[in-house]
């Protein structure tokens, strides 16, 4: 099955796109693409463990299984801001 994974954050720049589509098998679950991805060594795996995922723009859990045409939105925790006077 295919589906379109987009990236936010500082995935953008691991793997220098915002999104691509992949081939996964039939029955795939979002614990599964999680897997696939922390196992490429593409980036540390402490960051796979600390993503939010969206299916179809609402929020997904490890369990929940993906389908053909899904888009999967990976997104890293956000970090920094400016500090300042909050007026």
């Amino acid at each position: 099955m295919r589906v379109r994974v987009l990236y936010f954050g500082v995935l953008k720049e691991i793997f220098s796109r915002e999104n691509e589509m992949l081939e996964l098998a039939q029955g795939m679950d979002v614990s599964g693409l999680l897997r696939m991805y922390r196992e490429s060594g593409r980036a540390p795996a402490s960051l796979w463990d600390s993503l939010a995922v969206a299916v179809n723009q609402e929020y997904a859990r490890a369990e929940n299984l993906l389908r053909e045409g899904d888009e999967v939105a990976l997104l890293p925790p956000v970090s920094g801001g400016r500090a300042g006077n909050r007026e």
